[in-house]
């Protein structure tokens, strides 16, 4: 049976749940977004549809192709070094800018931002935790102050979350999800501090060990020497390794 959406809300509600469908991968890269089976699925007309394929192409998540119509924006592991290295500067500048100009209500802010992400950890919640991080990292760019950097360090972290849902996958596959806690503390130490070189060396860090782990998810392959002869009535235990 179709949702029922209550008058007002309806392109909001659809715009939330196909995000998480495409930032979780149930809706894969590429993927075509028919305005036509969309309004079906969700049982409103097309217009509320072109709103929000409108708002998530401006998050970067879908895109317009001739003769194609709107797809689930591809994900460009080919020039993934450029992205980190755009996404290391606009990090540290716009880290280092919070640390200059925070005020007692920004940390008031960034401590409830960063508590909201720990609570997605500890609920293993992958579409909030992915959320969370982003409203942390978009509320730094907000604190500097300086609407340019705000939005194009917005635009990356935007494009930064399906990574980084490869990246919460590797870990759960690895049980190493522990890594994934207390997160941002070094971020607010920081920023209270106003200590500007600290802030830099922070999102640096942070921004590489992102890059160390995601390369790792990437190279996440099964055990070539593992056997499926196992006795009756058995499942088969599939040891996996980080390949390299």
């Amino acid at each position: 049976m179709a949702t029922k959406f209550q008058r007002g809300t309806a392109t909001s509600e659809i715009c939330q749940v196909i995000r998480r469908e495409i930032l979780t991968l149930e809706i894969e890269p590429g993927a075509p977004l028919d305005e036509t089976n969309l309004s079906n699925r969700f049982n409103v007309s097309r217009s509320p549809i072109r709103e929000v394929l409108s708002r998530l192409s401006a998050e970067g998540l879908v895109e317009t192709v001739p003769n194609r119509g709107a797809i689930v924006a591809p994900i460009d592991l080919k020039n993934f070094s450029n992205f980190i290295e755009a996404l290391d500067l606009q990090q540290r500048y716009a880290t280092r800018l919070a640390a200059r100009f925070r005020t007692a209500a920004d940390l008031i802010r960034l401590r409830e931002l960063a508590a909201a992400y720990s609570a997605a950890v500890q609920d293993r919640d992958r579409f909030e935790i992915l959320q969370s991080n982003y409203d942390f990292h978009k509320a730094i760019g907000e604190i500097g102050r300086n609407p340019y950097v705000a939005r194009h360090y917005s635009q990356l972290l935007s494009e930064a979350r399906r990574l980084l849902h490869i990246h919460i996958r590797f870990l759960e596959a690895t049980q190493s999800e522990d890594k994934l806690a207390d997160q941002h503390s070094d971020f607010i130490d920081a920023i209270e501090a106003q200590d500007v070189a600290a802030a830099d060396q922070v999102a640096h860090e942070h921004t590489f060990q992102f890059h160390d782990r995601f390369l790792k998810a990437l190279r996440y392959e099964a055990d070539d020497e593992f056997s499926i002869e196992v006795a009756a009535g058995q499942l088969p235990r599939i040891p996996r390794k980080v390949a390299g």
